[in-house]
This record gives C-alpha cells, sequence and structure tokens, in this order.
C-alpha cells in the first residue's frame, strides 16, 4: 500500500521572548487509504501538527510529502493550488455562509477551481446525498441542526474529489449522538470510497474508529499504536 504522507522530523517554533517549540521533531506516516487519528490533550500539539499536514502552516524545519511531493517546499501560489485540488478540511466550526444554502455552500471549493455550475451542481448533489441530506439541500444553515451543518461541510471538503481529508476536533461543538453519526460516516466514507482522513481528537472513545492513533503530548509523539 502506497504512502499519502511522509513526516520526517517535522519541528515548529512560535517566535517571542519565550519561543513556543509546539513541534519537536515528529516523524510518521500516513497511508493510502488509512483512516487515521492525531490523539492528546489541550496544548500537546496535535492541532498544530494537522495545520503543517494540510499546509495551512509552514514547519519551522524538517520535511513534509504529500503523494511524493515535498509539499513544504512549494511556494504559496502552489500550496494554495495544491490544497484546493488535493486537500479537504473540516474544522470545529461548521464555516458555512448563512446567506447560501447547503448546496451553494458545498459548491464553494469548486467554483474556486473555476468549475462549472452544472457540472459541479450535479456533484454537488452527489456529496450531499453521501452524507445523507440530499432532501435538504436547498435549506440554509439556520434550518439545519448542528450535525447537519457539520454535515455540510463535509461534503463541501469531499466536492473537488480530495487525495485527504483533514478534521480538526469535527465533533467538538456537537452533543453525542450528532457525533457518533459523525464519526460513523467519517467511517464510511473510508471503507466504501478508500478516502485517507486525519482527524485531530481528544475523546479517547473516537479512537474505537479508526485504523491506528497517533498519540502527541509536549510535541513528541509519545505512542502509536499499529496500523
Amino acid at each position: 500500500m502506497s504512502i499519502d504522507i511522509e513526516v520526517k522530523n517535522l519541528k515548529k517554533t512560535y517566535p517571542g521572548r519565550v519561543p513556543t517549540h509546539a513541534l519537536k521533531g515528529v516523524t510518521f506516516d500516513i497511508k493510502e487509504a488509512e483512516y487515521g487519528a492525531i490523539m492528546g490533550k489541550s496544548g500537546s500539539g496535535k492541532s498544530t501538527l494537522l495545520h503543517q499536514l494540510g499546509l495551512l502552516d509552514t514547519p519551522t524545519e524538517g520535511a513534509l510529502l504529500i503523494n511524493d511531493i515535498e509539499v513544504s517546499k512549494l511556494k504559496d501560489h502552489e500550496k494554495t493550488l495544491f490544497r484546493l485540488q488535493r486537500l479537504g478540511y473540516v474544522f470545529q466550526e461548521y464555516a458555512l455562509i448563512l446567506e447560501l444554502t447547503a448546496v451553494e455552500n458545498v459548491l464553494l471549493p469548486a467554483f474556486a477551481l473555476n468549475g462549472s455550475q452544472r457540472s459541479y451542481k450535479e456533484r454537488a448533489i452527489e456529496m450531499l446525498d453521501k452524507v445523507g441530506l440530499k432532501e435538504r439541500a436547498d435549506h440554509r444553515p439556520c434550518e439545519l441542526s448542528g450535525g447537519e451543518q457539520q454535515r455540510v461541510a463535509i461534503a463541501r471538503a469531499l466536492i473537488n474529489n480530495p487525495k485527504i481529508l483533514f478534521a480538526d476536533e469535527p465533533m467538538a461543538n456537537l452533543d453525542t449522538s450528532s457525533s457518533k453519526q459523525i464519526l460513523e460516516l467519517f467511517q464510511k466514507l473510508n471503507k466504501e470510497l478508500g478516502q485517507t482522513i486525519v482527524m485531530v481528537t481528544h475523546e479517547p472513545d473516537d479512537q474505537k474508529y479508526v485504523d491506528r492513533v497517533i498519540w502527541i503530548k509536549d510535541g513528541l509523539i509519545e505512542k502509536r499504536s499499529a496500523s
């Protein structure tokens, strides 16, 4: 099985009077079609690590390869295009535009790649169907529950057919029932579509849904479960 993400001695230091060493030399890989979780206590560095992997921040040292491309050396405009074409993101906050319908929110990343409205609208409906919200396509966020809004955000993350889906504490604002639905949805996307997923979470119970867990403590890998 090929490797989607390869991390080599990744470090991140935030400057200041007293520099903050958020990542202190992290090395691991994520295989193709793997559902991996990055876990650890608050302040351990797990979200910082996800931001490096998702090209939302730049590491201080080390190398990051995605699909054999050393993305840590790409120029800013190249990173932007790489993110749009190959990566999808789901965050704690759903980040939906309140004035737009569910299907219009899902379409936004496709428009950024200059996709045609007709072809991408069909795909947006398809993505909403995959997350169980086809019948809610014309509803605005205020007409959707928190769990439904997060599912719209997941559909939006999938619209450009990303190689890797990153999720940063995606259940943080959801109740127990909605959280379970999102975890099961990720599991379904992983098993049925072969979607590579990397999820940050601090809930120990979430590890039963994933293939492997990478535990972070004080900016270092503390332990990892077998894949």
